[in-house]
């Protein structure tokens, strides 16, 4: 088992440190996921529209924290599909299961996001 990247840090530091690894993640997801980088897109396009069209106080939170939902679970999921792929590319009924239910995840969230939509701007 390999050592805690955090042993040994504390307090700001760790912080700092924290930080920087989570920047190389969105660095590593946007360089290597294209579902990353289109909910990421798709995210700036909706929170611009959100502060664009008239919504109330409550529809543009919940479309902001959608869109940004998307974004946690296409990091998820790709941090799932790595690490079953670090484990092996050899074909197996456990990585494949893992790997739909990310999917599904995202899915489950994408729906998600239509929905708050909707409801933002006909809910009013």
């Amino acid at each position: 088992m390999s050592e805690s990247p955090f042993k040994g840090k504390t307090g700001f530091q760790r912080v700092l440190n924290a930080l920087g690894y989570s920047i190389d993640g969105i660095k590593a997801g946007w360089d290597n996921e294209a579902a990353f980088r289109q909910v990421s897109l798709l995210a700036v396009a909706g929170i611009i529209v959100a502060f664009s069209v008239h919504l109330p106080a409550w529809g543009r939170a919940v479309v902001i924290g959608s869109h940004l939902l998307t974004i946690i679970v296409e990091l998820l999921n790709s941090a799932i599909e790595a690490a079953v792929d670090h484990t092996s590319l050899e074909k197996h009924h456990l990585a494949k299961r893992a790997k739909d239910l990310g999917s599904a995840a995202q899915l489950a969230c994408l729906t998600n996001l239509a929905a708050m939509w909707a409801l933002a701007i006909f809910g009013h």
